[in-house]
């Protein structure tokens, strides 16, 4: 299944081709943005269809067996079928996503997925829906879960302020998102990310390491 008319992705059947925002210097601004906090992990695509949960990674590679605590998570999912977008992460005592130890594979028991977008709920096809219709489905599926999978919140307002806050605190950066359309496979304008320059990510960008 693919929601873009790419066709550089070859991959397991099940896997739906993510969206992959555009690179950016300063966050767009106006009431049609809202603005993610971006995490330091491993992009994942979850589906689960007749009873079983696979893990996608951004490729299409199935990882199902490396993090079983996302798998238990969404197995436990009161629904038929469910698509949902989202980052897996290994978060530190101050909250922040820490690669070296997800990257490590030595906590792969710990990894939880940090929940962003719900694509599909039961046959439903949610990513034709506008990403605020998409989110407080999403929120409303998981409700106060906390193992395994947990709603990534958004923030409405000034963008600029909000990555400033965000490099404060030592994030990777922000992603931004138009609130009013759908999901759509591939590079996209719809989601635009901007990178904190003093990351860990960002050092291991210029470094040519992960």
């Amino acid at each position: 299944m693919r929601w873009s008319n790419s066709s550089r992705v070859r991959a397991a059947p099940g896997f739906v081709e993510p969206c992959l925002p555009s690179p950016a210097r300063q966050p767009p601004a106006g009431p049609d943005w809202i603005y993610e906090i971006k995490h330091d992990g491993y992009r994942l695509l979850v589906r689960k269809a007749e009873e079983r949960v696979r893990i996608y990674t951004r490729r299409g590679a199935d990882w199902t067996k490396r993090f079983p605590r996302i798998v238990e998570a969404v197995d436990k999912l009161k629904v038929r079928s469910v698509v949902i977008d989202g980052e897996g992460i290994i978060a530190r005592e101050d909250g922040l996503a820490d690669f070296e130890l997800l990257h490590s594979k030595a906590n792969d028991e710990l990894v939880t997925l940090c929940a962003f977008d719900l694509l599909e709920l039961d046959g439903e096809e949610i990513h034709r829906l506008a990403l605020a219709q998409r989110k407080a489905r999403l929120k409303k599926l998981l409700g106060r879960r906390k193992t395994g999978i947990q709603f990534n919140e958004h923030f409405e307002g000034d963008g600029a302020v909000i990555f400033a806050q965000a490099c404060r605190l030592g994030c990777e950066g922000i992603v931004a998102k138009r609130v009013d359309l759908p999901y759509e496979s591939g590079r996209s304008r719809r989601w635009v990310k901007i990178k904190n320059p003093a990351s860990p990510a960002a050092r291991r960008a210029e470094e040519g390491t992960f």
